[in-house]
């Protein structure tokens, strides 16, 4: 099994379930700012150009989420659990994606990558409609999250991976954390989980 990754926010949570999962997996480091995500070896994995992406066997498997619910199908774990609780983790998987982490991840974008990336200064204009939606969305969660641990039945699945995958990037990302202390505790609980805190190689 390969796992080909770059240290961002949707690779964190793919490279943090296969580790929390202990699968033996050769990780394999594809280096964005040196457009190896364009090659035609990477692009005949993922034609998208992007990671992560797992290859297991004959399978080749591209998007975080659903390279999360393979790994944690494949070991029959209830990180993807197959009764009435997957319904409510897929519907928080799919809010994240079109609400929280997408605004989250233009904040990321503009404060974190273009600096990174040398790609100038950050665009205010987007800078201030992603900050506004992402307090929106924040406050859906963090009202969810009074009194839990986890998302679902107060049970760790990816959902909780998913929704927290810009959160170790909070500074750097300008995400306004200290605004929101369900969602700072909630975080600060999954850095207890060591293949959450260091999901990459050493």
């Amino acid at each position: 099994m390969k796992l080909y990754y770059y240290d961002t926010q949707n690779p964190w949570r793919a490279c943090a379930v296969a580790k929390y999962l202990e699968f033996s997996v050769d990780y394999i480091h594809i280096d964005v700012s040196k457009g190896e995500h364009q090659s035609p070896e990477f692009l005949a994995i993922n034609p998208n150009g992007k990671v992560p992406a797992l290859v297991d066997g004959e399978a080749k498997i591209w998007e975080s989420v659903a390279i999360m619910a393979y790994l944690a199908e494949k070991a029959g774990s209830d990180l993807w659990p197959n009764d009435e609780r997957r319904l409510e983790i897929l519907q928080w998987l799919l809010w994240d994606a079109a609400q929280f982490t997408r605004w989250g991840s233009i904040l990321h974008f503009e404060n974190r990558i273009r600096n990174r990336f040398g790609l100038g200064e950050p665009d205010t204009a987007k800078v201030d409609e992603a900050l506004s939606n992402w307090h929106r969305f924040a406050a859906v969660l963090e009202e969810h999250l009074e009194g839990r641990t986890y998302l679902v039945a107060d049970t760790l699945s990816i959902a909780d991976f998913a929704v927290a995958c810009l959160l170790p990037l909070a500074g750097p990302s300008k995400l306004p954390l200290q605004d929101y202390p369900e969602i700072q505790r909630f975080h600060d609980n999954l850095l207890e989980i060591p293949a959450w805190k260091q999901p990459f190689p050493d």
